[in-house]
């Protein structure tokens, strides 16, 4: 009988957060993604990626902060794309990184993705894109607007859910 009701205390923990953790990552309708492409799937240009990634991320956080409508978002990521450009192409030149990038701002094709334990459907989303070299390897996303990406970048990452279960089965048990 303990190892009943302790099978079921820890399937009903696991699926409140599910519940949470899919409610939380949910995208709105009304969104503006983010999403970097690697040159290729090489490791040197996979954490390239990740270095524009986070001058992206922190360009943008600058931007996104405050603003409270999709259309004074897309004012300040089109006013921005310049200076965006210039970081990332000082970056690419300050590391001898001798690849061409593009970046594109308007209605980029995404393919499906899971994020946070939520499927996301292909297609054209409203999306700002910097592609690395011919954009064969793997990329990073997550949204640029409403500011979901600065937000987690905020939290802290020391949340453990196998403590809380562990702490309720210590309790009773």
């Amino acid at each position: 009988m303990k190892y009943v009701l302790y099978f079921i205390i820890v399937i009903v923990v696991y699926m409140m957060i599910g519940h949470f953790v899919s409610a939380k990552y949910t995208i709105p309708k009304e969104a503006i993604r983010v999403r970097v492409i690697a040159n290729s799937n090489d490791e040197y240009d996979q954490e390239v990626k990740m270095n524009v990634k986070d001058i992206v991320t922190n360009d943008m956080y600058n931007l996104m902060n405050n603003v409270d409508s999709i259309e004074r978002a897309r004012e300040s990521i089109t006013k921005n794309i310049p200076t965006l450009s210039k970081a990332i192409d000082k970056y690419l030149k300050d590391i001898n990184y001798n690849t061409k990038f593009d970046i594109n701002f308007g209605y980029n094709y995404f393919p499906k993705k899971e994020y946070k334990g939520v499927e996301y459907k292909e297609g054209m989303y409203e999306s700002l894109v910097v592609t690395l070299g011919n954009g064969e390897g793997n990329n990073w996303w997550c949204v640029l607007f409403p500011p979901i990406c600065m937000i987690e970048a905020e939290e802290s990452t020391n949340v453990e859910y196998t403590t809380m279960v562990k702490e309720i089965m210590n309790k009773y048990f």
